[in-house]
Order: structure tokens, then sequence, then C-alpha cells
């Protein structure tokens, strides 16, 4: 039994759990009960895997970058889930949570989004499968983010605005967890990364594990050795870190490096490092480390990327930064850009904001020229024109 992986009881050492209303407790329970079963059945399987195949694209490229590495003097590959569907890693997770909701008869699909990409990966699937679709999105991101507004809307989707708090994903995830305890019966709840009560953590986590899975296969392939020296991705509440970090949680030679938004800095009061800010406390249905005051109010995250701007992190998450198993560095605005404008310019890819957190890591550690990282490119930039414009001379 891995001491990284959600235990029976659905924690993962001190942090993760339950922690929900009693009228959502019948559906909670119900995936509970239901998912590693239906997950694990030969048609889940077979269908999964031939979606992810023709529809979404995998197996995602691993890629040698060549000009990044010399500049680096190290050898750097990226994890192209910006090629995916939809442009990001989170289509992996919406395909097979779609597949389990049709299994559990819902005919009604909510979900929460910060950058959009769940929102869109979401609204695909929807369109895919003929159910409907609401997706709740903080008027502020529903600003910065219009280009995957549009794109939710043209795939059918009903876009509702969270006007509530700092109007952002954490209030985002409120208003959907609301809407689910006014409608337990029909609905489904597509929860975007490893947050929420068990087993959604698990469960998502399980889903963006083909991220690892695949990574192992390829260096295997390149570099005759399935084992990198490091694996790098960005964290807000940290689906595609799990997924690149799940097939390495029990080979300590392999170091996880979780990069985490430090906004306008650590303790300017405009940030989202958790692991540096929060204490244990709950939000959305699980034990985690949470940016919180005094007398336990969550302190509203910033960051300039909406997909990071998160006032936690997933409990699995919370446990590998307590455990010293991953090393959690904190990336500000400023940094995330220059890193962005830099794989740019080397190397012709233009990264999401998030992502470009997870490459801002490469300036802050020291590799040998024969060490092999791995970089979880986790979504592509498009989304993010217009702020990297306002940087622009």
């Amino acid at each position: 039994m891995s001491k990284y992986k959600v235990d029976e009881n659905g924690y993962y050492g001190n942090y993760g759990g339950a922690y929900i209303p009693e009228l959502l407790y019948p559906n909670v329970e119900e995936l509970k009960e239901a998912y590693l079963r239906i997950m694990n059945s030969p048609d889940f399987i077979q269908e999964f895997r031939h979606l992810l195949s023709d529809y979404v694209g995998r197996p995602s490229p691993l890629y040698f970058a060549k000009r990044l590495s010399e500049h680096y003097k190290t050898k750097i590959y990226l994890k192209r889930e910006d090629l995916n569907h939809t442009g990001a890693h989170k289509i992996n997770n919406t395909i097979g949570q779609i597949l389990l909701a049709k299994r559990l008869g819902k005919t009604r699909i909510i979900a929460e989004t910060g950058a959009g990409q769940h929102g869109v990966a979401t609204a695909t699937v929807c369109a895919l499968m003929g159910l409907e679709c609401i997706v709740y999105m903080g008027e502020v991101d529903i600003q910065r983010q219009a280009p995957n507004v549009a794109r939710m809307k043209l795939l059918g989707a009903t876009v509702v605005p969270a006007t509530c708090g700092s109007k952002t994903l954490k209030d985002a995830t409120n208003e959907a967890i609301r809407d689910w305890i006014n409608h337990p019966e029909n609905t489904y709840y597509i929860i975007g990364s490893v947050v929420g009560p068990h087993p959604y953590p698990d469960m998502v986590a399980r889903f963006q594990s083909i991220i690892s899975e695949e990574m192992k296969q390829q260096l295997k392939e390149k570099e005759n050795n399935e084992y990198p020296d490091y694996v790098i991705a960005c964290v807000g509440g940290g689906s595609n870190a799990a997924g690149a970090f799940y097939h390495y949680l029990d080979h300590p030679e392999v170091k996880l490096i979780a990069a985490e938004a430090a906004g306008k800095g650590i303790h300017s009061g405009h940030s989202a490092a958790t692991s540096a800010l929060g204490k244990p406390g709950i939000i959305h249905g699980s034990k985690t480390l949470l940016m919180q005051t005094e007398d336990g109010q969550i302190v509203e995250p910033y960051s300039i990327s909406a997909g990071l701007d998160y006032p936690g992190v997933g409990p699995v998450h919370a446990h590998l930064f307590e455990t010293g198993r991953a090393e959690f560095i904190s990336i500000t605005d400023d940094e995330a850009v220059k890193s962005a404008f830099e794989l740019c310019q080397l190397e012709g890819i233009i990264p999401a904001l998030e992502s470009a957190h997870a490459l801002a890591c490469l300036s802050k550690l020291n590799f040998k020229p024969d060490e092999v990282v791995v970089i979880n490119l986790s979504g592509r930039g498009d989304k993010d024109l217009s702020t990297y414009m306002n940087f622009l001379k």
C-alpha cells in the first residue's frame, strides 16, 4: 500500500475526508461505493482508452526541448498536454467522469472553472454525450478568460457567473456545490481538480495518472530509463501535478517539484502560495492546507493565472508537502511571465500561464548536465494572450 495514495477512509495522511452537508451525503456515498468498481470494469476501461486515443489525441508527445536544455545545461523534456483536444490536461478527467455519470444514470452535469479549461473540457464531453451542462465561473475570471467563455457557450453550456467573494475559482466552486445540494437526484458534479470530498481527489488523480503512465513508456524509449531525475508541475488544486507525479510517488529517486503561485510575492497580501501561507482547514468538503485568518476565515487568493488562483491545494499535495515527498516552489507573476516568454522564443511554444509557473522552477534549481527533467506543460496559452500582450513592450 502506497503511503502517498488515499487510504480506505479517504485520507492522505492527515488530509482528505468528506466534510459535506447532509443533503449531499447520498450522492457522495453513491459515488464512493461505485467509482472503483465502474472504473475497473473492462467496458469502462475500453471506452475511456478509446476516447483518450481517438478523441483527445493521446498519447501526448514527450518533447525534448533542445534549446531550453542548452540554456539550462541539462536535459529537459516537455510533456505536451497542451496538444490535447481542448488545449489542456483537463479533458482526461472530464472524459472519465462523464462516463461515470452516464453509468450512474445522471442527466444533468455541473462544473466549476477558473481558467476556463475545465469548463471547456466539461462542455465538450457534455456535447459529446448529449447531456445538459451548467458551468459556474467567477465574474473576474469570465472577464480575463473571455475566449474560453465563448468556447463553452459555443459548445452548448450555460455559463453562470459567481458574484460573491473574490469572484474567482473558490466562489465558482461554492456556487456549484450549492447547485448540487438543490438538485441531488439527477445532477452529477464534475470536479476539475484533486479537491473536494472523497472520492473526488483520488478519482481525478486516477484519471490524470495517464500522464505519468505515458511518461514512463516514453522515457524508456528516449532515455532507456522510466525514471527521470525531476518531475515539475504547477499546483493550484493540483490535478495535472497529481497525474504527473502518480506513478513516481513511491520512487524517492524521482524528485517531485510543485510550482505554486506567489502572485505579487509570498507576503505581499496578493498571493496563492498555500505551502508557505496555509494551515490545516476545511474547504469544499476536504481537510487540507488552506490560506486562512487566525479565526478560520478564508484569505482571498491572488494569481495572474486564473487556474492557480485558489486558497488551498488538494489533500494529496498537502500530504506530499507535509511529508517532504514533494518540494514546493513559489513563483511570482513576473517570474511566470518571463518563463512563458522564454519558452515562446526558445521553442516556439506558447504555454498557459499556469504551466509557465512550472517552467519558472528551472531558474531556481541546480541541475547536472546528464540529469533528466520532465515538465508537465499542462496547457496552451491561447486563453492568456490578452494578459501576455500587457507585458509586450
